[in-house]
C-alpha cells in the first residue's frame, strides 16, 4: 500500500481524487493506496444517495457560500472543515477475504483502530456498521464504494472540529444509528484529543503501510480536474437528490 501524498487544490478535487484512484487501482495502474487530508474551509459532503433539502440548511450554506459535494460512497452527510482529519484506502479484497462482506469489511478495518486507540488509554467504542466512539460519542464516521477488485473505504476523525458548526449547517440526520437515542448533533458528537502524526500511525499500522510515497504524474492532475469538473463541480450531480 502506497502513501499518496494531497495534491487536490480545492473540496471538489479533495472529494474526485478517491473516486479517481479507486478507478485507477481497478484499471490495474495503482495498486493500493492511503491518503490523508483536511481542509482549511468548511463545506459539506453527502453521501451518495443523500437528499441534500433533507440534510443540510442549503440557503444558509449558499449564503454563506459552504460547498455541498455528492460522494460516490454512501453514508451520511459530513461538514468537512479545520480540525477534521479525512483518511482514504483503496484496498484490494484480496488482502482480506472478509472483506467481501460489506459489514465484515467494516469491522475488519474499524476495529483494529479502535483497540490501538484503547491502547492509548481512550475509552474507544466501535459501533456498527461504520463509527467510532469515544464515551458513546461519535468520533469517526466511515463510508466505501465498491468495484469489483478493489474497494474505496474513507472515514474522518474530529480532532479538534468547532461542534457548533455542524448543528448550524447540518439538520438532524434522516437515519440514526441505535447508539444515538435522537441526541442533536453537539450532543452526540466529540473530539479526541490525539495528535495528527499518532492518529496516522494508527491507521497506517492496520494496514501495515511503508513509506512508499505515490506521486502523481501531469496526465493524473489534468484527470483529476476533469472528473472534478465533469461531476463535483456539476450542480445536476450535487444536487441529484
Amino acid at each position: 500500500m502506497q502513501i499518496v501524498e494531497d495534491f487536490a487544490e480545492n473540496p471538489e478535487e479533495k472529494i474526485a481524487l478517491d473516486e479517481l484512484l479507486l478507478d485507477k487501482a481497478e484499471r490495474g495502474e495503482v495498486g493500493e493506496t492511503l491518503r490523508f487530508w483536511s481542509s482549511n474551509k468548511y463545506f459539506i459532503v453527502v453521501g451518495r444517495s443523500g437528499k441534500v433539502s433533507e440534510e443540510c440548511y442549503v440557503k444558509l450554506c449558499r449564503d454563506e457560500n459552504v460547498k455541498i459535494i455528492r460522494r460516490v460512497s454512501g453514508g451520511g452527510t459530513v461538514l468537512q472543515g479545520p480540525g477534521c482529519l479525512n483518511w482514504s484506502a483503496v484496498i484490494s479484497y484480496a488482502r482480506n477475504e472478509k472483506y467481501r462482506n460489506i459489514n465484515g469489511s467494516y469491522r475488519s478495518i474499524l476495529e483494529p483502530v479502535t483497540n490501538r486507540l484503547k491502547d492509548k488509554g481512550f475509552n474507544a467504542s466501535f459501533f456498527p456498521i461504520s463509527d467510532i466512539a469515544l464515551n458513546e460519542k461519535k468520533i469517526s464516521g466511515n463510508a466505501q464504494a465498491r468495484k469489483r477488485k478493489y474497494f474505496l473505504h474513507h472515514g474522518t476523525f474530529l480532532l479538534d472540529f468547532d461542534l457548533d458548526k455542524v448543528s448550524h449547517y447540518l439538520q438532524y440526520p434522516p437515519k440514526e444509528p441505535d447508539y444515538r437515542q435522537k441526541r442533536g448533533h453537539k450532543d452526540f458528537l466529540a473530539n479526541i484529543y490525539i495528535s495528527c502524526e499518532e492518529l496516522k500511525e494508527i491507521i497506517m499500522k492496520t494496514f501495515c503501510v511503508f513509506e512508499n510515497i505515490w506521486r502523481p504524474s501531469e496526465k493524473d492532475m489534468l484527470e483529476l480536474k476533469g472528473y472534478a469538473e465533469k461531476k463535483y463541480l456539476n450542480v445536476d450531480w450535487n444536487y441529484a437528490f
